[in-house]
């Protein structure tokens, strides 16, 4: 990681922002989660329809994308859609799901040169077909890359996650597979769809909302919360150099005193 980030700093030797921030190479999150919200007021703001927010969006996601693999995230997860969304107008719910389509539709082929492996956390049944097609199509195509980690959370709920792994565990436990006396935290992970993955290290909020909104609340459990006023489709490359040195200033101690 630390070769990577050096050739990304020369390359942008030039670049202001970066030299503002000054990244501590050796402190970069290896897992950055993203709570990308503010879309549709950045499109009211400037009498537009919310889908054009969405869209603009899109722009964002590509760009953070590139950023946090240029400096050594390893995993990046998008908050994209979730369980509670589907309570939305009929036409923006249609059009969220035409954009994993749209977006793997351009990006893949970049995608795949960066060496990002894409993935996805959620529930797939609901999702509609060209949806999923495009997402299962992404992650096979990049199923052996080894770097980035694009993590998309579509159709998701952290509460019905939960549920889910308990209702399995309890399901073993009735098959005689573990005995209730082994549950542990790590195999109460094992059983969420974020199994094999690094708990985020550090949680990005846009927007000015201050809640989780049902999203990783196990996973979440001490990771660093850093949240932006800035809508969506405005955060910049320098927002995010911003969030990551706000990360390096804080003292993780996982309940200890040091």
């Amino acid at each position: 990681m630390l070769d990577k980030l050096t050739r990304w700093m020369q390359r942008n030797e030039d670049d202001s922002s970066l030299h503002e921030y000054e990244l501590d190479t050796s402190n970069i999150p290896k897992h950055v989660a993203i709570i990308m919200d503010g879309n549709g007021r950045w499109a009211k703001k400037r009498a537009l329809p919310r889908v054009a927010g969405h869209r603009a969006g899109m722009k964002t996601v590509k760009e953070i994308t590139k950023t946090a693999d240029e400096i050594g995230v390893e995993v990046l997860t998008l908050y994209a859609f979730s369980t509670e969304n589907w309570k939305r107008p009929a036409d923006e719910v249609e059009y969220l799901m035409r954009l994993p389509q749209e977006y793997l539709a351009s990006e893949l082929e970049e995608l795949i040169e960066r060496n990002v492996q894409v993935r996805m956390v959620g529930y797939e049944k609901d999702l509609p077909d060209y949806t999923l097609k495009a997402v299962i199509d992404a992650r096979e195509k990049t199923r052996q890359n080894t770097g980035l980690i694009l993590n998309f959370a579509l159709n998701y709920g952290s509460r019905a996650e939960m549920i889910a792994a308990v209702k399995q565990i309890a399901q073993e436990v009735r098959d005689g597979q573990i005995d209730a006396e082994q549950i542990s935290e790590e195999i109460f992970s094992s059983h969420l769809t974020t199994s094999g993955l690094p708990d985020p290290d550090l949680l990005i909020r846009t927007s000015g909302e201050l809640r989780l909104s049902n999203f990783m609340l196990w996973q979440l459990a001490y990771s660093e919360l850093w949240f932006s006023n800035v809508y969506w489709p405005d955060f910049s490359r320098e927002h995010f150099y911003e969030a990551i040195k706000a990360y390096q200033q804080r003292n993780r101690r996982y309940g200890a005193l040091t």
